[in-house]
């Protein structure tokens, strides 16, 4: 049995939010009450102080296995999670081999049964992520995944996407879709604007987002399907999501941290360590990324965890690969950028990285109740921290060296302490 005193539980489900005690008993909670008696417990923690809340979930990682291990693995990757207060994740499909076969998803599975924490993992929509043929959705939903995604490669065959969302649909399974017009971008990972210009490139502009995201909206609401719009970059693309729910879609997004936290401008600070697809953009899309959290408009905030070798990073920025790390660090941005300057409350921010999430996966996750599984994060919200180093394999990440605000102190999945910053 595991006893929490006196912390402050917020569960963003229910609206709780007081000081309460916690008692864990095998891998469920068994009460939630006020001055349980700490009598014969195994394990105490005391979290006066500290926030008790839902376990995270990201749904948007790569974890890299297989086929790109020295990168990251399915080992490493729960460890960067844990330690930043995730309990599940959901693993992109574009592995190599990528996940268009039950054998390649079999294998990840088997090696998600050895993590702490609870590792999930999607298929493609396509045969070898070519945007030409569907994969057998339905055999591989009765294999273990969870959802579909060619992350990574945007469908250009709109006939593709209609019919993966009808399939979708039918399976009720979400579908989720990277929104870059490859034929519309010169450059990918740094946005087509002043900065570009500056170091005499071209990059990738908004309209390549924006036309897809456009293009999607409109198919998932004709087909009804539960899709997820990925890592928005561009503030005019919130207003389509806007209003695509306005027509009845049942469409979510998701909003990565370096996009509610930093633009175009801070790939002169901190190189290819701010190369990412979609790209940065403008201060004024950061600003609508985040008045698209505020309002609802985004509901998930996921990190498109993206490891990459330090050698691979180093190279000049037009070869070296788009993607940063964000597991580690992702809760103190939110708290840093998010709820110091009063765009969202605590317990809101908390909304877009638990229950939300789990409803996008039908997840029996993301909330705390007598009864429910004992996944949980416990952190100090106030305490300021500097980036130093990562449990993951890799540390391509802007925040590195920076100050944040919002320390894990543990993570409990199943029952069990996975994480505990000593």
């Amino acid at each position: 049995m595991m006893l929490i005193k006196n912390g402050r539980v917020i569960d963003p489900e229910s609206k709780r939010d007081e000081i309460t005690d916690i008692l864990i008993t095998a891998n469920i909670i068994s009460k939630i009450e006020n001055n349980i008696d700490a009598k014969g417990i195994d394990t105490v923690l005391d979290a006066q102080g500290k926030v008790v809340a839902p376990g995270l979930i990201d749904v948007h990682v790569h974890f890299r296995d297989p086929g790109f291990t020295y990168k990251e693995d399915i080992q490493t990757g729960s460890k960067a999670a844990a330690r930043g207060g995730f309990t599940t994740v959901v693993c992109m499909a574009n592995t190599n081999p990528p996940v268009d076969n039950k054998d390649t998803l079999e294998y990840i599975i088997k090696e998600c049964k050895k993590s702490p924490i609870n590792v999930l993992q999607t298929a493609t929509i396509t045969k070898g992520l070519k945007g030409m043929h569907l994969v057998d959705m339905e055999g591989l939903k009765k294999a273990g995944a969870v959802g579909f995604t060619d992350d990574g490669y945007p469908i250009t065959d709109s006939s593709i996407v209609l019919e993966s969302m009808k399939e979708a649909k039918r399976l009720n399974v979400p579908v989720s879709f990277h929104e870059e017009d490859p034929k519309l971008i010169i450059n990918a990972g740094i946005n087509e604007g002043k900065i570009s210009k500056k170091l005499g490139i071209h990059g990738a502009s908004y309209i390549a987002e924006d036309v897809m995201i456009a293009r999607d909206c409109a198919i998932a609401a004709y087909t009804g399907a539960k899709v997820n719009i990925q890592h928005l970059s561009s503030g005019s693309s919130v207003e389509f999501i806007r209003h695509a729910k306005l027509m009845g879609a049942n469409v979510t997004a998701e909003a990565s941290p370096h996009h509610f936290s930093l633009t175009e401008e801070d790939v002169l600070k901190y190189d290819t360590n701010a190369k990412m697809n979609p790209p940065l953009r403008t201060e004024d899309d950061r600003i609508k990324i985040i008045e698209g959290l505020k309002d609802d408009t985004i509901e998930i905030i996921a990190t498109d965890h993206a490891p990459h070798s330090k050698e691979e990073k180093e190279r000049e920025f037009l070869k070296a690969p788009s993607g940063i790390i964000g597991l580690e660090t992702v809760l103190s941005v939110g708290i840093t950028y998010l709820v110091n300057k009063n765009h969202l409350t605590l317990s809101k921010l908390l909304e877009k990285m638990t229950v939300n999430p789990a409803k996008l996966y039908n997840l029996e996750s993301g909330t705390i109740k007598v009864g429910g599984k004992a996944d949980l994060v416990i952190f100090d919200a106030d305490e300021i921290w500097n980036v130093e180093k990562f449990y993951s394999k890799s540390s391509n990440s802007p925040f590195l060296g920076q100050n944040l605000q919002g320390k894990i102190k543990y993570t409990i999945c199943n029952g069990k302490i996975v994480y505990e910053d000593k």
